[in-house]
């Protein structure tokens, strides 16, 4: 392994041996530099190597004097490059054994959860915070919460830790509905996890919405999770025959049983242990005792963020627009395969503990699911929907008279697509903001009723023009047919649809609620028959390899793109394939 590559501000540095299990490298950083100087040491065995790295001398903010190390006996875990920048976090270690256990998604029927409504739009899957340090922890969690309302509505929660032990308070809503002033002052305590569910596993009930609280020996933790694990079936049916009893219908439980199951001695480690068995997508927080752990999978699939208050109280959130809201600066990304540990003895500190393959971050987080003003994946979603934009008018051209959005998600790369084609944007849909709230529909049928109560269309923009329509996605082309139609019935002479991300044409797996591929329309149809079939003049979508031109040849390599190409991170058959293999290895240590 070259240190280079896992530390590039180590390169030119000087090694020097301070006895033969160890060498000790000196950093001296430049003149110009903020940092101090600051050591790598490097411990070897014959069957075990593990990295700390002490950074105590790197950071403006004072540090804890005694950073935790990382010790032979509690990691087995595989490193091959950490994202980590220097300013970042007290303490990195992690360490790589010939013991590797390969994260491969075994598919699973559960991300297959049909909408109900027949809403022809993907769904967010869920949004985390935790906060450690804060007096007012439950009351910040709750305005991060609001702020990451977009990726569920379906319910919310937030527990916080007190001289009590854990409490909590759950509902099905809105946050605004679910929390009220007493309840918040309910939920004293300076550390605190929240979470809004959009349900991609389990149905929508009450027993379902997170954060969810167990008991073991070992005490008491609480967990919230964005993403889906793809192994949740084989799994449960393994603790189900030791034993086990689920409650509920999500497979964030699967993460508190393997915990309990486990035979090591702290939370920290029966928190490594479970995530070892686990495979897919996941960005969680954890609380017990006084310790908030953050945790994101080896593909870095789903985000995950770490900021700070002005008063040292430490953040996580899935999106920067809710670190925005309480005040907290962003700091850096939770990397792929990281554990970050927060706790009144250590400050924080991050463990590289699972195998950590090429990142695979969904690019519909920048695409959709992301708010505009978040930095998500170490980028800003509205300068990258702008680029989409921008890319899409060059390769996608049209005569037009005026460029209008699909509300909201299209709106940033229909700028993008009128500023480069020199036409002006205007906002020619309005979307209701009461669109979530039931509607009793008169005993007279009215066509495209439900489009109608979300999208209306603004006469004085669009008769008489020729309009480019922007929109982030089609689906099953039901809701496009259904507006191009209402455009029309408000005048427009022409409508030119335009895609701001490549044709649809397989399920996600890692946390996204999709239809089944079949049920896709691009998975069936060409683009000229979609074009027919949603009536629109002309039907264009950003080509998969121009969307790869928006990150570049390095970066783009760090993105999943299964939804559009069917290939997927590992296939069913690898996974099995390379468990047997694993698991013959294993055998013969």
């Amino acid at each position: 392994m070259v240190l280079s590559s896992v530390f590039p501000w180590l390169r030119d540095t000087p090694i020097t041996t301070s006895r033969p299990s160890h060498l000790q490298i000196h950093y001296k950083p430049p003149k110009t530099s903020r940092f101090k100087t600051t050591y790598v040491v490097i411990a070897r065995s014959s069957s075990f190597m593990a990295f700390s790295v002490e950074t105590s001398s790197l950071f403006p903010y004072p540090l804890s004097a005694n950073p935790k190390k990382v010790s032979q006996n509690t990691l087995i875990p595989f490193f091959v490059k950490p994202c980590l920048q220097p300013h970042v976090s007290k303490t990195l270690g992690f360490s790589v054994s010939r013991r590797i256990r390969p994260l491969s998604p075994v598919f699973s029927s559960l991300t297959q959860v049909a909408n109900e409504d027949g809403e022809d739009k993907l769904h967010e899957e869920c949004g985390v915070v935790g906060i450690y340090g804060d007096p007012e922890a439950s009351r910040l969690s709750y305005l991060a919460l609001h702020a990451l309302q977009h990726r569920g509505q379906e319910g919310a929660g937030i527990v916080t830790v007190n001289q009590n032990g854990l409490e909590s308070i759950t509902g099905v809503g809105l946050v605004s509905d679910v929390f009220t002033e007493s309840k918040l002052n309910s939920l004293p305590g300076d550390i605190a996890i929240g979470h809004v569910r959009y349900s991609t596993s389990g149905a929508s009930m009450l027993k379902n919405v997170q954060p969810f609280i167990a008991s073991c020996k070992l005490g008491s933790l609480a967990v919230a999770h964005n993403g889906n694990f793809v192994n949740y079936k084989q799994l449960k049916t393994e603790l189900e025959e030791k034993g086990s009893i689920f409650i509920t219908s999500s497979d964030t439980e699967l993460v508190l049983h393997l915990i309990a199951k486990s035979k090591a001695k702290t939370f920290l480690l029966r928190i490594i242990d479970a995530c070892e068995k686990l495979r897919g997508a996941y960005s969680m927080v954890f609380v017990f005792e006084d310790k908030l752990i953050a945790v994101r999978d080896p593909f870095g699939f789903r985000p995950l963020v770490m900021g700070r208050r002005s008063n040292g109280a430490v953040v996580f959130a899935s999106e920067t627009c809710a670190l925005d809201l309480i005040d907290a600066s962003y700091e850096r990304e939770v990397c792929p395969g990281e554990i970050v540990v927060v706790d009144r003895d250590d400050g924080d500190s991050s463990v590289f503990m699972i195998p950590h393959p090429e990142p695979k971050q969904c690019v519909f987080e920048h695409g959709y699911f992301s708010q505009p003003n978040s930095i998500v994946f170490g980028r800003s979603v509205y300068e990258t929907r702008h680029m989409y934009g921008e890319i899409l008018a060059t390769v996608a051209p049209v005569d037009c008279d005026v460029v209008i959005a699909v509300p909201d998600s299209g709106t940033v790369a229909a700028l993008g697509y009128a500023a480069k084609a020199g036409v002006p944007f205007q906002i020619g849909l309005l979307r209701s903001h009461y669109a979530k709230r039931t509607f009793i529909e008169p005993t007279q049928n009215i066509r495209d009723f439900a489009v109608k109560t979300k999208l209306s269309p603004v006469r004085a923009v669009l008769e008489g023009k020729r309009v480019v329509v922007v929109d982030d996605s089609i689906v099953r082309g039901t809701t496009s047919m259904k507006i191009v139609r209402r455009l029309r019935d408000a005048g427009a002479k022409e409508v030119h649809m335009r895609i701001a991300l490549p044709p649809m044409i397989a399920s996600c797996y890692y946390g996204v609620d999709t239809p089944r591929s079949q049920e896709l329309i691009s998975s069936k149809m060409s683009v000229e028959e979609i074009q027919k079939y949603i009536n629109c003049d002309s039907l264009a979508f950003l080509p998969l390899n121009s969307l790869k031109q928006v990150y570049g040849p390095v970066e783009s390599h760090s993105y999943c793109y299964a939804c559009f190409t069917s290939k997927y991170p590992l296939t069913a058959t690898e996974t099995e394939d390379k468990i047997t293999e694993r698991d013959s290895t294993l055998s013969e240590l």
